[in-house]
């Protein structure tokens, strides 16, 4: 039986894929469990595929799936989760910036009681403005909204059970967000300093371009986390607020122009306004309860739980028979 699976996404990392290979092999057989390795090419327009090709011919143990196009990163995860056979998963980047020999500890400090480990790049080795300046205002910012708190998102190597991420359904730029999306199911999460070196061969594909599209993803992390099972309470709420100062506003207007202390036409911004905060409140809740009724369709059509059972702990039903109880 396969204990480990380690993915790897790639794309055009072909000068780094044989020493990769190498790496990641000498690793985990000397760490002596069986394992697999799974690297996904994400539309490679390079030779890393015919590269990985003649790898996974020498070696059994190493399984390649090849993309149509480039899907990006978060796809490339999600393929490998539904392609792992292992009972732990570990993610590795493909550019040899994430260390394999922090494996076996991170893996026997999941055992030690954890559903998650995740790297921490303590000593990063990558520029500062560029990398290091966005990266930790961007996991502060994660680490607040989510209420998941990891020093490093942003880092590949992370150790995950099997059963944590393979039901995941994974869309954007959520692969960071691995460990938050988890937390729906485990409170197990930790982290340990990992070793990172310098990038070898090629540019990074990750800059600061990428951040408004992880900050709406992290948006919609936040409502899935928070507000899946209940979206009429966030819906509702906004809407009952907003209703409820537009009917002051409109309130207000209405007893003044009752007692001709002001006439509608000198308020009739402010009238507009009351009318559109009302109007808008009422679509609000409104949107609220069909989003109660869509979340009812999502969990029952998938027969999908809205808990998670770690263990059950109880007496076999024939001890309980043979003592009457």
């Amino acid at each position: 039986m396969i204990e480990l699976t380690v993915v790897i996404p790639i794309r055009n990392e072909a000068p780094s894929l044989a020493e990769l290979h190498r790496e990641f092999t000498e690793t985990l057989t000397t760490w002596g469990r069986p394992y697999e390795i799974i690297v996904v090419d994400d539309g490679s327009t390079d030779e890393s595929f015919e590269i990985l090709a003649r790898l996974q011919a020498a070696d059994p143990r190493l399984r390649v799936i090849r993309f149509r196009r480039n899907f990006g990163q978060t796809a490339a995860f999600a393929a490998g989760f539904a392609h792992a056979r292992g009972r732990v998963i570990v993610t590795s980047d493909g550019d040899l910036q994430n260390d394999p020999h922090d494996i076996p500890a991170m893996v026997a400090r999941l055992e030690g009681g954890l559903d998650i480990v995740c790297g921490w790049r303590k000593d990063r080795k990558d520029a500062f403005i560029s990398r290091r300046l966005p990266s930790t205002l961007a996991n502060g910012l994660i680490s607040f909204v989510t209420g998941v708190h990891l020093h490093d998102y942003g880092c590949s190597l992370k150790v995950f059970r099997a059963e944590i991420v393979k039901d995941m359904k994974l869309y954007g730029e959520m692969h960071r967000f691995l460990p938050a999306i988890a937390s729906e199911q485990t409170s197990s999460i930790g982290e340990m300093v990992v070793n990172h070196r310098a990038r070898k061969y090629g540019q990074s594909k990750y800059g600061i371009g990428r951040t408004v599209r992880v900050i709406l993803d992290l948006l919609t992390v936040k409502f899935l986390l928070s507000y899946s099972t209940r979206p009429l309470q966030i819906f509702g709420l906004i809407g009952m607020g907003m209703g409820l100062a537009g009917a002051v506003i409109s309130g207000g207007l209405a007893v003044q122009r009752l007692r001709e202390v002001a006439s509608l036409d000198q308020h009739m911004p402010l009238l507009l306004l009351g009318i559109l905060l009302i109007f808008t409140g009422f679509q609000l809740v409104t949107l609220g309860l069909l989003a109660e009724l869509q979340v009812r369709t999502y969990h029952e059509s998938q027969n999908k739980s809205i808990y998670v059972i770690r263990e059950i702990r109880q007496t076999p039903s024939d001890e309980l028979l043979a003592t009457g109880r």
